[in-house]
């Protein structure tokens, strides 16, 4: 599960990257025209009709001009999509509409079509193919042209949709439900749940500053083992590490007479993937903190849009129903030498409002709409959610007395408020 865990980390790591699937789209392309050679030579016949070199050249030499045009265009709408998200939405959500599976395949199929009509236009004014040849270049340009068509088709009606603000918030969503899934599918990552708040131990640092964005718990035991040590860990994917803030803590067996001053912790440290960003994959916590920011924006006076604050409130309350969904079976512990601790409801629900609940605070509709989210929160089947959303009820409850101008305002939001006072 570790090993699979990394591949699908370095894998998103690569669909951020815009330049990946062009790039494999022209290896392909290349590969087609050198498959209508290969089976010229192999023999085969094909029983097409007879195509011209003039035929197949203007078709080629159609696609390859328009290509061009359009893989320009694509991109221009991309970057006017993608500012548009992050203007509208967070920064902070720029890596999911960058990532986004169908205007990469959009963008990679015009390029590669632009590289294929190039190479397949040079070798057939070359005389590089006989008949059979021609007839497979042709029947690839009328399938490479097909697609062309249908990607485009399809990449319209997604480029209408990808800078709007509640496309964003759709992707933060499924985003953090995919980093849920995972977090709870296996919530100790195969080892030992740490139960001290305060592990004690040799503490480590981390070289680098920034975010842990992933911990590769397989070389953590490896290491352990050699080293005949446990390791708890102190900073969780999302946490920020810093000179002075330990990552993890080194606990000697007490069979073990050697000094840990001794051991070389190089591969313990490696063993923790730092980065300058945060990044939703296995950080259930980050996603909470772009939806607030999204929600927190349009309640600025210079959007002043409460209704998308509200809808994302309602996206708070899915994810934290699937949060409490019970664990169909716990994955039996594979790394007994490491130790790892587990989220906080009470961060989580604080990153999920606690900044709607401070600049919602004079707006009556978001005040109601909060406590009602909080109230849905008690009704799951989860004694800590429960507590963590009553201390927030009641925070939001103090922040709306302190703002709301109108006592009837006031005593609507009480109400709704009630189930906080309740034992």
């Amino acid at each position: 599960m570790i090993l699979v865990d990394k591949i699908r980390f370095f894998a998103n790591r690569l669909k951020e990257r815009l330049w990946v699937k062009p790039f494999i789209t022209c290896v392909v392309s290349l590969f087609a025209v050198s498959l209508a050679k290969f089976t010229e030579l192999s023999g085969v016949e094909w029983r097409i009709p007879y195509i011209t070199t003039d035929a197949i050249e203007a078709l080629l030499q159609i696609m390859g001009s328009s290509m061009l045009v359009i893989a320009t265009f694509a991109v221009a709408s991309m970057v006017s999509a993608y500012a548009s998200a992050s203007s509208s939405a967070t920064p902070r959500s720029f890596r999911l509409i960058v990532s986004d599976d169908l205007s990469q395949n959009a963008l990679s199929t015009f390029i590669g079509a632009f590289i294929f009509s190039i190479v397949a236009l040079t070798s057939a004014k070359s005389d590089f193919f006989q008949a059979t040849g021609m007839s497979v270049l042709f029947l690839m340009t009328v399938i490479v042209f097909a697609i062309v068509v249908m990607t485009f088709v399809r990449w319209v009606d997604q480029i209408a949709r990808l800078g709007r603000l509640d496309a964003s918030i759709e992707k933060v969503e499924h985003a953090t439900q995919a980093a849920i899934r995972e977090w709870r599918k296996a919530p100790n990552r195969c080892a030992q749940q740490a139960k001290d708040e305060k592990p004690a131990g040799k503490p480590v640092y981390a070289q680098d500053i920034g975010y842990v964005q992933h911990i590769d718990v397989h070389a953590m035991q490896e290491w352990a083992v050699a080293n005949k040590k446990k390791v708890t860990i102190a900073a969780l994917p999302g946490a920020f590490t810093a000179p002075g803030r330990p990552i993890a803590f080194i606990q000697v067996d007490a069979q073990d007479k050697t000094d840990s001053d001794d051991i070389d912790e190089k591969k313990l440290i490696n063993a923790f993937v730092i980065g300058r960003d945060r990044v939703f994959d296995e950080d259930p916590r980050f996603g909470f903190v772009v939806l607030s920011e999204i929600a927190d924006r349009a309640l600025s006076p210079g959007v002043n849009d409460p209704g998308s604050a509200i809808a994302v409130l309602g996206c708070m309350v899915r994810l934290f129903a699937l949060w409490s969904q019970p664990i169909e079976a716990t994955p039996a512990v594979k790394y007994d030498r490491v130790y790892i601790p587990q989220l906080s409801l009470y961060d989580m629900v604080d990153d999920a409002f606690t900044a709607v609940s401070r600049d919602g605070a004079g707006i009556l509709e978001v005040m109601l709409r909060l406590q009602k989210a909080l109230e849905s929160l008690t009704l799951l089947d989860n004694s800590d959610m429960r507590d963590a959303a009553i201390a927030q009820s009641r925070l939001s409850l103090a922040r709306a007395e302190l703002k709301l101008d109108l006592p009837e305002e006031v005593a609507l939001v009480r109400k709704a408020a009630a189930f906080s006072r309740q034992p």
